[in-house]
């Protein structure tokens, strides 16, 4: 006998701390070896920690709705048989648990109304694999969880539910969780998020609906405060003349979808325009490291995917290095991803700045907070026709105005003024005769 203790894994290159959001299993609970022992809630992701060995969960230190620094012990198990192998050996032969961007959640119809069925990431891959209807798998799990190894039972058995068997629509996958805000990995210890101040005493009247707060809304919260608490901000924008880009883009969209199969954006060109200009201006590309700033060789372009009730921010890596075409298509794709409920932990790891397409919603004029530990963000306007004076002479122009908000621990606004005034020079200058596509 021997008592192994399982810890906070790290979901991610720049996590630093998980919630445990609900466990799975209770002292006296025989566990394998990868069964999913507790879901654990980050500022980016929510996934499953696997047990590391099997045997019976001695002791639950950790309490639902308790965050503790990766590495903290969460619970402790007790193990049949180690033998001589030490528990060392045994956590470095352990695979470091899965950390989905998006794990899916699905109506589980034999549960009460209202209660929502979660599936591990090994049980979703199995039943994707051997297309198993998961509505019609009877879990064996805590609650009635569906567990890996109720899916081998049924492989084995050979007597697979499949959906054409089922009565109802198959599952539906859904992205449960993502950090709007994905801040890839700094050089130097990151500073603990700052306290939150105790909730404001906000009288509730009849009629008022009271919303919980969701560990997706949490996490967003915690990370737009950090941001704000610890990266003194500010803001600039400049407005750009764009007349010859959207006449230029406009002209061939058609010929372009129906050769490459996806849209030629607005948006494809002013990531373009931006990986130029960091190129150019690296102090843009930096990031704050505490007692060092650190400059990114790398030019990876973050970019905001919205879906119905979560935002993601998925990485273009080496945008500088890709054509208009070639950023084109990954922006579709990673858009494809999101709304899929497909996109992986590295489609969202690595970025060094952040470009905000708010003008699809309308927006003119914005400051967006910062993808911390970035040093900016900047935020791509509605382009609007306007009238404006040209050459003496008052003109009608499609004007759109570009928003920068600046991490000021790294950046200064000589800098951020060059800088945007090198992206307005190459926006301005794109056009058929000097921009390709290809």
């Amino acid at each position: 006998m021997a008592i192994e203790k399982i810890t906070m894994p790290q979901l991610g290159e720049s996590v630093t701390e998980g919630t445990i959001s609900q466990w799975l299993v209770s002292v006296g609970t025989r566990v394998n070896k990868y069964d999913p022992l507790a879901e654990v809630m980050t500022d980016k992701v929510n996934a499953e920690i696997p047990s590391s060995f099997a045997g019976v969960i001695k002791e639950i230190i950790a309490k639902e709705g308790e965050t503790l620094p990766v590495g903290a012990v969460i619970c402790t198990i007790e193990v049949e048989g180690e033998g001589t192998e030490t528990a060392e050996t045994k956590r470095e032969e352990a695979p470091k648990a899965e950390a989905p961007a998006v794990p899916a959640q699905a109506v589980a119809p034999k549960k009460p109304a209202g209660e929502k069925g979660r599936y591990s990431p090994a049980v979703l891959r199995l039943a994707q694999e051997h297309n198993i209807d998961l509505e019609q798998v009877q879990g064996t799990g805590m609650g009635g969880r569906i567990t890996r190894k109720d899916l081998l039972k049924l492989i084995e058995s050979g007597n697979i539910p499949t959906p054409s068997q089922a009565s109802t629509t198959p599952v539906q996958a859904q992205a449960s969780v993502q950090s709007v805000q994905e801040a890839p990995k700094a050089e130097a210890p990151v500073a603990a998020a700052p306290k939150q101040a105790a909730a404001p005493n906000v009288p509730v009247q009849p009629g008022d609906i009271e919303i919980p707060v969701t560990p997706v809304r949490k996490a967003i919260a915690t990370n737009m405060l950090r941001s704000k608490h610890e990266a003194p901000h500010a803001w600039t924008m400049v407005e750009v003349d764009v007349t010859n880009l959207v006449a230029y883009r406009d002209s061939i969209k058609d010929e372009f979808k129906k050769r490459e199969g996806f849209n030629l954006t607005y948006f494809a060109f002013f990531v373009k325009a931006v990986a130029q200009a960091l190129k150019e201006f690296p102090q843009m590309n930096s990031m704050w490291a505490g007692d060092k700033i650190v400059q990114k060789k790398d030019i990876n372009i973050s970019i905001a995917v919205a879906t119905d009730d979560a935002l993601f921010v998925p990485v273009i890596k080496h945008a500088d290095e890709k054509s208009i075409k070639g950023i084109a298509r990954e922006i579709a794709e990673l858009a494809a991803k999101v709304r899929a409920g497909k996109l992986r932990p590295e489609d969202m790891q690595g970025g060094t700045f952040t470009v905000n397409n708010t003008g699809s919603f309308g927006s003119v004029q914005s400051m967006g907070i910062i993808n911390y530990p970035q040093a900016a963000i900047l935020q791509v306007e509605s382009i609007v026709k306007r009238p404006v004076v040209k050459d003496g002479m008052i003109a009608i122009r499609d004007m759109v105005n570009l928003c920068l908000s600046l991490d000021h621990r790294v950046l200064d606004g000589l800098i951020c003024g060059r800088f945007l005034a090198r992206v307005k020079e190459i926006l301005e200058n794109m056009n058929k005769d000097n921009t390709p596509i290809y």
